[in-house]
């Protein structure tokens, strides 16, 4: 639940830590885990098929794999986070997740194409393993030769991509030619006269269409050319300009219109007999057969087509004929995007809303809550629900509130599948005018006369069944509707198979899940449930993120213990060092995870050993220059229970007492003083911090829009002060 308004409270509160804890480079870390970077870089995430007859496709991953890292390291583009998850049958997985190049590199390497048995693969369980472990929007590129055979999984992918509006792009080379299985003992294979069926095929264009991404059907010989748009799509601040699909071919005029703020504009249609004409804004025109034209140059590899534009700001129109079914999607590179959610709001003294899990509810209005990103220069005209494969459109009403954010309110929703546009100026511009911008959002949508609600109230505690409850209600033709229940880390459960609506009236169930007892605390797991209508002409879904827990035991703080201190320092503090030694031990607790400096900037040597009682005991020796004369060890144990110890060697003088001199031959020794770690002594306080926090950051950003990584330090910063002022 996010509140509209709240009224200011008044408390005492130190910034610094916050500030400094975004400065971090632990707290970095983790936003780059979890696919946010200062630059706005992307994630790199592969699904790769391993089955035998895949080494030549395997070859061209490493090669753009290579590429990427060696091109982009230390560039804005280079990939937050590197994911892979590879699959074949009847396995799949595990997902290896890692911010080291040179380990994604290796991972990459270390793949062998073997094995295969029949000829489809589980290729939509390696899709949802991506998808709940990827970061959302994130580009996911899956390389297959085989259809899918795991196909029950379909609707619980399409969930996915809805919720995370993650873009899935497939590279297909079984559609194409013959297929050839290498087994491991069969060096020069077998050639196998199936290959994947225009059914089979379809299925990935869907899933393509439904992220925004394509469908590209190449041959193992062409695909080293095809994967220039991983290339591109690996590029930051990658916006969506246009986005269109046709399922039957026509003659069809796409406009869109680019502002100056956007580079390296690019145009990919997905589709094989089918011609185009392009104009720019100042009404020059380029026909497809023009390869290397005046506007664009255009590369081909199979049913993909690669336009490099020119990125001249203004109005651009595209003609496209076709016989068949194709896609279209124009795409650059800007500062200037936009988040949305379809929400719920609750009206009160403190309005709020709540972003809905599941499709939109059919037949009715819908609130969707929009976030323009990247700059303060810019202003929101438009936010319209546009048809996916039609002209038809529904244009929202408008309302601010604060902070880039809005409230748009539609009267109704489009009944097949939509996207979402919007449409703004930009007053930092060169132009006399107000610079018009466009944007759409990738992921088609669609609204649903279906409603699954689900809510877990509690962890999953290892070994232990976990029962989720939740509800499903219908508007339209009541029935006995399908119920599927899936989750990704494959842990065992079990849900009724259907339920009986009636129009109008709910009906419940219970999906029971296990985490099995040897689950490590900390593990997510995405339960997907899923509501068909009779005819699978309806559906719509609730998905939950669980997090495995295990029972705490263990209350008790790691204890540090100072054995000695010794700080003999000179005038000149840099030409001296002191030096710390302390044992720390967890008891009979779970363990000491690990040690580290809060405060210092010396060096830290840790040994382990056997103490009494068969307790372990972390021995900790600490060296530092004189000039950095306090440190603070920070233990933290199994269960997550800290322990810390605070020494300092700074001069205390005492105008009362003089202290007695220890040691007449060495006039420059330090008197050792031992400091407990108080707020009102050691912090600097801040009174209404909330409001300070607001100040101090619209201040920054006035100068300097604030970026997703600034953003999220900020919302961290305000939410624990609020929490903190209850």
């Amino acid at each position: 639940m996010r509140f509209l308004s709240s009224p200011s409270r008044s408390l005492s509160f130190s910034l610094s830590f916050f500030f400094s804890l975004c400065r971090s480079p632990s707290f970095s870390h983790s936003l780059r885990m979890m696919g946010i970077s200062k630059n706005g870089s992307r994630v790199l995430c592969f699904v790769i098929d391993t089955t035998g007859s895949m080494s030549d496709d395997i070859a061209a991953v490493r090669e753009t794999t290579s590429f990427i890292i060696d091109s982009k390291r230390g560039t804005p583009d280079e990939p937050s986070v590197y994911i892979l998850v590879p699959f074949n049958d009847p396995d799949f997985g595990p997902l290896m997740r890692t911010t080291d190049p040179n380990i994604f590199k290796a991972q990459i390497n270390a793949l062998n194409a073997d094995g295969g048995g029949d000829f489809p693969e589980m290729s939509l369980s390696g899709l949802q393993l991506a998808l709940t472990g990827a970061p959302p929007s994130s580009e996911i590129f899956l390389f297959t030769d085989a259809p899918a055979k795991d196909l029950n999984l379909m609707g619980t992918v399409i969930a996915l991509i809805e919720r995370t509006k993650s873009v899935v792009t497939f590279f297909l080379t079984g559609s194409l030619g013959l297929r050839r299985r290498r087994g491991s003992d069969q060096g020069q294979g077998q050639v196998q006269h199936s290959r994947m069926a225009v059914s089979d095929s379809q299925l990935y264009r869907e899933l393509a269409q439904s992220s925004g991404g394509q469908a590209i059907q190449v041959t193992k010989t062409e695909l080293p050319k095809a994967t220039s748009i991983i290339v591109e799509s690996s590029s930051s601040s990658l916006v969506t300009i246009l986005q269109a699909v046709r399922s039957t071919g026509r003659a069809d005029n796409f406009s869109f219109t680019v502002d100056e703020s956007v580079r390296n504009l690019t145009a990919y249609v997905t589709g094989s007999s089918l011609s185009f004409t392009l104009t720019s804004p100042s009404g020059v025109s380029q026909s497809s057969g023009e390869v290397n034209g005046s506007l664009a140059t255009i590369k081909t590899v199979g049913n993909f087509l690669t336009l490099g534009l020119d990125s001249q700001a203004g109005l651009w129109e595209i003609r496209v004929s076709s016989t068949v079914p194709y896609s279209l999607k124009v795409v650059g590179q800007s500062a200037i995007d936009f988040l949305f959610d379809f929400v719920e709001v609750s009206q009160g003294p403190h309005p709020a809303f709540a972003v809905l899990e599941s499709r939109p509810q059919a037949g009715g209005n819908a609130t969707l809550l929009v976030s323009v990103t990247g700059s303060d220069s810019v202003s929101l005209t438009e936010v319209a629900l546009v048809e996916a494969s039609g002209s038809g459109e529904v244009n929202g009403t408008l309302e601010s509130v604060g902070g880039g954010d809005f409230l748009v309110t539609m009267d109704r929703i489009p009944a097949g599948e939509f996207v979402v546009r919007l449409r703004g100026e930009n007053s930092a511009t060169t132009r006399a005018l107000p610079d018009s911008f466009q944007r759409q959002s990738s992921t088609r949508l669609r609204a649903s006369t279906v409603m699954v609600m689900a809510e877990a109230e509690s962890d999953l505690e290892p070994g232990t069944p976990f029962s989720v409850l939740f509800t499903v209600t219908t508007n339209g033709t009541g029935g006995s509707f399908t119920i599927r229940a899936t989750n990704d880390r494959g842990f065992p459960s079990s849900s009724p198979t259907d339920l009986t609506l009636v129009t109008g009236v709910s009906a419940n169930g219970t999906v029971t899940l296990t985490a099995p007892a040897n689950t490590a605390s900390g593990t997510d797991v995405t339960l997907t449930i899923e509501a068909e209508s009779p005819g699978a002409t309806d559906t719509n879904y609730a998905v939950l993120r669980l997090t495995v827990v295990s029972p705490v035991t263990d209350v008790s703080r790691p204890v540090c213990d100072v054995v000695s201190v010794t700080a003999n320092c000179s005038d000149d503090c840099s030409l001296s060092v002191w030096e710390l030694s302390a044992n720390l031990t967890d008891g009979n607790g779970t363990g000491i995870e690990h040690v580290t400096l809060r405060q210092g900037n010396g060096t830290l040597n840790t040994t382990t050993v056997k103490g009494a009682g068969n307790w372990t005991v972390i021995l900790a020796a600490y060296s530092a220059s004189c000039c950095s004369p306090e440190v603070e060890l920070v233990a933290v144990d199994g269960a997550g229970n800290v322990g810390t110890c605070f020494r300092s060697i700074r001069v205390t003088v005492d105008t009362t007492v003089q202290p007695p001199v220890t040691n007449a031959t060495t006039k420059n020794s330090i008197t050792v003083t031992t400091a407990k770690v108080a707020t009102a002594a050691a912090t600097t306080t801040t009174t209404a911090a909330a409001a300070t926090a607001a100040t101090a950051a619209a201040a920054a950003s006035s100068s300097h829009p604030l970026s997703l990584y600034s953003y999220l330090c900020f919302i961290m910063l305000v939410s624990v002060t609020l929490v903190l002022s209850l």
